[in-house]
């Protein structure tokens, strides 16, 4: 991200609030979900990479592979990231 100009050409360090658009695989509900309610699991292998999250529509725990694009938007997006071995 780059900087922003703020009032009187002070720069701010962060951007606008990133989410992320995603569905429920229980409800299948759509919603957007900020970074802090995401977390990126980055295992050995693709079976092992993923990302999960709380459903605010109906509390079921999803899980969902990650590959290189998702971990990357994610990771470039604030999302708090764990390295399994």
């Amino acid at each position: 991200m780059s900087p922003m100009s703020g009032p009187r050409g002070v720069q701010a360090a962060a951007g606008p609030p990133v989410s992320f658009k995603a569905a429920c695989s229980a409800c299948r509900a759509r919603f957007e979900l900020d970074a802090g309610a995401l977390r990126l699991v980055i295992g050995g292998s693709r079976r092992t990479t993923f990302y999960s999250f709380t459903c605010p529509a109906c509390g079921a725990c999803v899980r969902k592979p990650a590959g290189e694009r998702i971990v990357e938007l994610l990771t470039g997006g604030g999302v708090s990231t764990l390295r399994s071995v």
